[in-house]
């Protein structure tokens, strides 16, 4: 029996790709509420393909909120989501104590294995501390992503372990568990496992925000970043899976946290760590694309404009709006009358000022000066630019990430404008 501790998104999402691999979990939470909604077969999270893996496997899913029930697994993973401040700093309080309240229920000689993301050096004073029956401690870094949750934990690309001795052998359980998906194992002492998702993360932060650079020059002398980045992924140093989109900043928490988490371990320990900084103004700048537009494009003009916003959450096929560019959007746009509509990010009427949330995309067009595109969900794709002319007053449509085809925006009369191009 494989257990898992902490029902939040990292842990439904591994639990499931866990049944789906054909063994029985036990999904510990100390939340009975949760448990019960689980049980029912109410699941409070947006994935894609979540709901339907539920319903093929989720009869090897067992839930608990009893920590005496624990005993029964093997190998137990703590996968409680680490979330952070408005400073994106990690609070790791309630995992510690997650650990801390169910580390004595564990087997005797069972394996234990920390997946929330903690800070280097966590994993080392936890196991010198801990009294617990288990006999082996592990880290595991989690590769979840917000919206291509369930891929990821069912098709690792690789997997990542930091063990007390990198050169003994995993407990058995554990590798039974690993070698289930397939993918390369990359076994590493506990600081290096611990700081390999933060280096993942300080990669792809660098090349969103080298996008970021160069779309917006491309703005300023006539050339399209579209056009540009598949000379880029051709180029053997950079590669196919380049991350080459030219974004509204960086959002979400998890990328933002890493950045905070590197420049106060330079501050510890007296490193440089000044690209960081360049990293986050050049998000901040970006963030703000669509406004800049905005003002180019009708407020300087009619400052009381009336705007549509298609997308609060930060990226599509997710709920959150952790940093989202949209919502900033929204709060920055005080003087203006402003409709918005998400598939699935839930906003609550009144807690952004002067916004009405619609229950379509369509509702929240009607009349409007101009449509904001700021999360690229699929559906928004698939309306017809011609329908999106006939219900707006206006023409401009800003469309960051290219969701509508050009042509047929051409075609209908919009005034399309699009991040590096």
């Amino acid at each position: 029996m494989i257990g898992f501790i902490g029902l939040s998104h990292l842990g439904l999402n591994y639990s499931l790709a866990t049944a789906a691999k054909g063994f029985d979990v036990l999904c510990f939470d100390p939340s009975s509420t949760l448990v019960h909604r689980l049980e029912s077969g109410d699941v409070p999270i947006e994935e894609p393909g979540f709901k339907e893996l539920f319903a093929h496997h989720g009869s090897r899913l067992h839930f608990t909120s009893e920590p005496v029930r624990l005993g029964i697994c093997n190998v137990v993973f703590y996968s409680l989501d680490v979330k952070t401040n408005e400073r994106n700093e990690s609070d790791l309080g309630p995992l510690t104590a997650l650990i801390d309240a169910t580390a004595p229920s564990l087997a005797l000689g069972s394996t234990a294995v920390v997946l929330s993301q903690v800070r280097p050096g966590f994993m080392r004073a936890l196991t010198t501390r801990i009294e617990s029956p288990a006999a082996s401690w592990y880290y595991q870094a989690e590769t979840l992503v917000l919206g291509d949750a369930v891929r990821r934990a069912h098709s690792p690309e690789r997997i990542i372990v930091g063990a007390h001795v990198p050169d003994l052998a995993l407990s058995a359980s554990y590798k039974t568990w690993l070698d289930a998906f397939e993918a390369p194992v990359l076994v590493m002492r506990l600081e290096s496992a611990e700081f390999a998702k933060i280096a993942i993360n300080c990669f792809l932060a660098s090349s969103v925000c080298t996008t970021n650079t160069l779309a917006e020059l491309c703005e300023a002398i006539g050339a399209d970043w579209s056009e540009i980045a598949p000379a880029l992924h051709l180029d053997r140093r950079i590669g196919p899976y380049a991350y080459l989109n030219p974004t509204l900043g960086i959002a979400g928490g998890r990328l933002e946290r890493d950045l905070v988490t590197v420049k106060s371990l330079s501050a510890d320990h007296g490193t440089e760590s000044g690209i960081v900084d360049a990293w986050q103004r050049n998000s901040a700048h970006a963030k703000f694309w669509a406004l800049r537009a905005l003002e180019r494009g009708i407020l300087a003009t009619k400052p009381e404009a009336k705007i549509a916003v298609w997308g609060l959450a930060y990226k599509q096929d997710t709920h959150s709006t952790r940093n989202s560019a949209a919502v900033e959007l929204l709060r920055t746009l005080s003087g203006c009358e402003l409709h918005a509509y998400d598939p699935a990010a839930q906003v609550e009427q009144g807690l952004i000022p002067n916004v009405t949330i619609h229950g379509d995309a369509l509702s929240a067009l009607t009349e409007a000066d101009v449509l904001v595109i700021m999360t690229p969900w699929r559906q928004f794709g698939a309306v017809a630019p011609s329908e999106i002319r006939s219900r707006m007053a206006g023409s401009l449509v800003l469309d960051p990430y290219g969701v509508l085809d050009r042509s047929a925006c051409e075609r209908a009369g919009l005034l399309r404008l699009q991040i590096g191009a």
